[in-house]
């Protein structure tokens, strides 16, 4: 269960009461939904407003801020190691690091010379506004172009918050299936453009690239699509200049 945002909660099986529990479970369930709905809309609009003091916050020195998001294992880090590696030179760079636990990754974006702050979010399946905002604290963003958020690997519960970024970029392998967009739609509603990374797998999977693309297209008309391999470095300049030509 998450227990930030409370998207979990099994419910007995209806068929094993009778009918006075069925209807007073009915009862109970239309009044737990209602109060789970009300905690929601309060939760997210507490959210928004840290996630609207950010973005102003960032606008106020030109730094832009993209929202990395996936499942585990998509590769996230690597394509972020890779893009510093290749902009360091041109641009400053800073990643703010979600995991529930560890310091791995954060580590691994160190090595590049990058500012990198971690977020452990325990039990939470995602960040939240108000602590990527306590992270901008620890960051120069006079000094910095681009603040590139590393979310919690999770298709679902980060979809719903804004953290006060540009926009929110999911990235999905080839090693995932085509039909993710469809399973979790409301991440690729939300986001702006699709990596798919690890194409240099692609020989090795079973996977219709071009069908991926449409069932994105078929969820969110606009959103943007690259495919590249942060290993081998293939398609990473049309990432690169996706990146160069974000307006501040």
């Amino acid at each position: 269960m998450c227990t930030t945002c409370g998207c979990s909660g099994s419910k007995p099986n209806s068929t094993e009461l009778s009918f006075k529990q069925k209807h007073n479970h009915h009862h109970h369930d239309h009044e737990h939904d209602k109060r789970l709905i009300e905690v929601e809309q309060n939760l997210l609009s507490k959210n928004n407003h840290y996630a609207e003091l950010n973005r102003k916050r960032l606008a106020s020195t030109k730094t832009i801020a993209f929202n990395l998001v996936s499942s585990p294992g998509s590769g996230k880090t690597s394509l972020l190691t890779s893009t510093i590696n290749a902009l360091k030179s041109q641009y400053n760079l800073a990643v703010i690091e979600g995991d529930q636990q560890t310091d791995q990754d954060v580590q691994r974006i160190r090595e590049t010379g990058a500012t990198a702050i971690q977020i452990n979010t325990g039990k939470g399946c995602h960040l939240d506004a108000h602590a990527v905002g306590h992270a901008l604290d620890e960051i120069d963003l006079e000094s910095t172009d681009f603040v590139m958020i590393e979310n919690v690997g999770n298709l679902v519960c980060p979809a719903a918050f804004d953290l006060g970024e540009k926009a929110k970029v999911v990235v999905l392998s080839v090693t995932e299936g085509e039909d993710k967009p469809l399973k979790y739609p409301d991440m690729f509603h939300a986001s702006s453009l699709m990596l798919i990374n690890k194409m240099d797998l692609l020989p090795y999977v079973d996977v219709n690239v071009d069908q991926c693309i449409e069932y994105a297209r078929r969820i969110n008309p606009k959103i943007e699509v690259l495919c590249l391999s942060a290993k081998t470095g293939e398609g990473m300049e049309a990432w690169l200049n996706w990146l160069r030509l974000q307006p501040a």
